[in-house]
């Protein structure tokens, strides 16, 4: 058994090793790849103490938790939080602590795939067991061998959780859990703006195409190249989109996004949005509610095979005349400038657009209609009434529009 002194010895010796202007290529390369090896071995056995600190409690002896006391012996706050979570997953994920022990996978590869498992248990709809776990992990090391980065690694995870979700009626994946969006900002010490956001992948994609739009290099007024970062360039999309909002609050006829998806010809569900990756068919029939959708089929080498014509869903007239009709949204009464133009029978099954299968619902209820189990019918009164889910009334008796709540159940009379 090694002890703490033998680590002291190759601290030692790794201070002594030199590289000069006699080192060769070939020498430079090998030292290089022995360098990978140690920071992958260095990086194991930082999660295997981390694990142990914390079962040994020495952090609560000094009235801290385990990862402030990593923080205070040097470590980045970011990668203690990766070294326990490594460490917690070691009993579990066997197979991955081997690769990691031998020094073959990065720390940042292992914590890929540790919080991609654990993206994949959040999103099966029964308890994973170790052999479903095994394969998981195993398809997610395939992907680092192949030469995945971390965030390719973890875009297969959601893959497969996406494809787990979708075995369930009304399965959801995290990236599209609009419940647990998230939106924080707090003026920093200098005066400045911090913002903080968290967003499904549907309002991701919405926000990502505004500012890749917005944000385009634009050449000087003397003709040289744009001189703002991309960051800078993307700070002032954001402006630009404010005061788009400020001026346009009320255009009904403004365009909604942008939107690209991506259909694997032999596999639908693995479809995927430009920015945000992959989604299931439940966001897709959402997104193309009140969206401009170009849809791209692609074979096994993603080369087009088809793409579909922009649906300019809902035009300005009809969107006017949901207005007049349904006021706000017709579910929960928020104001018709926040809505969106739905389909009642989806534009996926061939719906039509027209006021007869529109009716106007805020996110949030346009979310529970796709999701959570509410329908809306149109009735022979030509308004829109909701059906709410067994879990809401078991009986499903029917809900007339948010203005219209004044009349009764026994006032409806439902087109056959």
């Amino acid at each position: 058994m090694r002890t703490a002194g033998d680590l002291i010895g190759v601290a030692d010796s790794l201070r002594e090793c030199h590289f000069d202007d006699s080192t060769t290529g070939r020498e430079a390369y090998e030292a290089m790849r022995s360098v990978v090896t140690l920071r992958n071995l260095i990086d194991h056995r930082a999660a295997v103490l981390a694990g142990m600190l914390d079962r040994l409690g020495i952090a609560k002896d000094h009235g801290r938790s385990t990862r402030e006391l990593l923080i205070v012996m040097g470590f980045a706050p970011a990668v203690a939080a990766r070294l326990l979570r490594a460490s917690s997953s070691m009993a579990s994920l066997p197979t991955l602590c081997a690769h990691a022990r031998d020094g073959a996978i990065s720390g940042e590869h292992v914590d890929a795939i540790v919080k991609g498992v654990n993206h994949i248990a959040t999103r099966s709809p029964e308890p994973v067991d170790d052999e479903a776990r095994h394969r998981q992990v195993t398809d997610l090391l395939g992907q680092f061998f192949s030469g995945a980065t971390p965030a390719e690694v973890t875009a297969r995870a959601r893959v497969i959780g996406n494809e787990l979700a979708a075995q369930v009626d009304g399965g959801l994946p995290a990236a599209e859990d609009r419940s647990i969006n998230t939106l924080d900002h707090q003026v920093t010490d200098d005066g400045r703006l911090h913002v903080l956001a968290e967003l499904d992948a549907e309002v991701g994609e919405k926000l990502s195409s505004a500012i890749e739009e917005l944000s385009a290099p634009r050449p000087e007024p003397d003709g040289s190249p744009d001189s703002r970062t991309p960051g800078r360039r993307r700070a002032d999309a954001l402006e630009t989109l404010l005061d788009i909002a400020a001026r346009g609050g009320e255009n009904t006829s403004a365009p909604r996004t942008q939107v690209l998806l991506t259909v694997p010809a032999d596999a639908p569900t693995r479809a995927s949005l430009q920015f945000m990756g992959s989604i299931t068919e439940a966001t897709l029939r959402r997104l193309s509610c009140d969206a401009t959708v170009t849809t791209v089929l692609v074979d096994g080498e993603r080369v087009p095979l088809d793409m579909s014509r922009d649906k300019r869903l809902f035009p300005a007239h009809i969107r006017k005349a949901l207005y007049v009709r349904d006021r706000c949204c017709v579910k929960c009464g928020a104001p018709a400038s926040r809505t969106q133009a739905h389909h009642i029978k989806h534009w996926a099954d061939d719906g039509e657009t027209c006021l007869a299968n529109g009716c106007l619902l805020c996110p949030s209820c346009h979310a529970d209609v796709h999701h959570n189990g509410w329908d809306v019918v149109i009735g022979t009164d030509s308004h829109p009434w909701l059906i709410p889910p067994a879990t809401v009334d078991p009986r499903r008796r029917p809900l007339p529009a948010y203005n219209r709540r004044t009349m009764t159940v026994g006032d409806l009379p439902l087109a056959a």
